[in-house]
């Protein structure tokens, strides 16, 4: 019998008495498409050694339907959010060259959580193979917990603060061609956060990220 004391994770309505999450603002997330976004993406991208990382995908609702997504995929710096949409060929081949290029790096990082779930899928829709990734729900949970931790509850309990996630968004379409200002910056503070939480980590409990 395991005779440790685990840690509780904290409730949702303890969460929500907390701080709320100091996200990026709509000036800092960009839907990279343009041959200006490209160029800015790859210098912003290119110059970390870790991006907090995401995706986001179109929900099902019929019994038996399969997913489609990923639809949108998400990198974080430590100031700026890049949104990479599916199917982005022809005049927007640039922009999925350089998501490419990033995702398949082995110099590049790419820190969240629940990424061994998005490695198939990602293949599967981009045709691009996720490359040195870190996954943090497990760097969490080695603080005390006797369960898996997500990002909501990592956020609340590396950094203190409420990381809000409104379900009217998480069930929204997102492979829609144009994402409203909430899609923005639900998908952009997600990755953000594990990016956070990471850097949080790193300062608090290096030895943390060391078995990962």
């Amino acid at each position: 019998m395991d005779a440790r004391q685990y840690l509780e994770r904290p409730t949702k309505d303890a969460m929500r008495q907390l701080p709320a999450f100091s996200g990026l603002l709509q000036a800092q997330i960009h839907q990279v498409e343009s041959a200006d976004e490209v160029n800015f993406a790859q210098e912003q991208l290119g110059n970390c050694t870790h991006l907090g990382f995401d995706t986001e995908s179109k929900p099902t609702f019929m019994v038996g339907e399969s997913s489609t997504g990923p639809h949108l995929v998400q990198l974080a710096t430590p100031s700026h959010a890049f949104l990479f949409r599916a199917g982005q060929q022809g005049s927007q081949g640039a922009a999925h060259r350089l998501l490419s290029d990033i995702l398949q790096s082995e110099h590049i990082i790419k820190v969240g959580f629940g990424l061994k779930s998005d490695r198939g899928p990602v293949l599967r829709k981009f045709g691009i193979e996720l490359n040195a990734t870190m996954e943090l729900a497990g760097a969490v949970k080695r603080l005390g917990y006797k369960q898996q931790v997500g990002l909501q509850a990592a956020v609340a309990i590396v950094m203190g603060e409420y990381l809000q996630k409104s379900r009217k968004v998480t069930l929204s379409n997102w492979a829609a061609e144009s994402l409203s200002p909430a899609q923005r910056s639900y998908a952009a503070n997600d990755a953000y956060a594990s990016l956070r939480v990471y850097q949080a980590l790193k300062h608090m409990a290096p030895q943390l990220l060391n078995h990962i």
